[in-house]
C-alpha cells in the first residue's frame, strides 16, 4: 500500500485520526517509553509497530520541522500518533528515544 502524502501536520494528524490512529501518544525519554496520558498506558519498544513516518520540513522557519508517527499496539489494541520536532530544534533527548524506538521497530 502507497503511503499517503501530507501537506501540514494537522493534514496528517487529522486524516490518520479518521483512519484510526485516535490516541495521542507522547515521548517519555527518561522511561524511554510511550504514554498516552490519558489512560496511563505506557508502550517500550517492544509494544508497539510504526505503521507510518511524516517528516515535515519548514519551508522559511527550520523550527516548523515536524515529524508525525502513526503507532499501532496489538498488545494493548491501541492505535495512535506521536508528534516530534527534527532537524536543529530537536530535544536531543526525544530525538534520542525516536531512534531507539525506530530501530526496536525494524528488528
Amino acid at each position: 500500500m502507497k503511503q499517503k502524502s501530507y501537506d501540514t501536520v494537522s493534514e496528517a494528524t487529522n486524516d490518520l485520526m479518521q483512519r484510526g490512529y485516535t490516541t495521542n501518544f507522547a515521548l517519555m525519554s527518561d522511561k524511554e517509553c510511550l504514554v498516552c496520558h490519558k489512560t496511563s498506558v505506557h508502550l517500550s519498544p517492544d509494544d508497539f509497530e510504526i505503521d507510518e513516518i511524516h517528516r515535515f520540513e519548514g519551508m522559511t522557519d527550520p523550527g516548523d520541522e515536524m515529524i508525525v508517527y502513526a503507532i499501532s499496539s496489538l498488545k494493548y489494541n491501541m492505535k495512535g500518533v506521536v508528534v516530534n520536532a527534527y532537524g536543529m530544534y530537536a530535544d536531543n533527548s526525544t530525538t534520542a528515544i525516536v531512534k531507539k524506538l525506530s530501530r526496536a521497530e525494524k528488528k
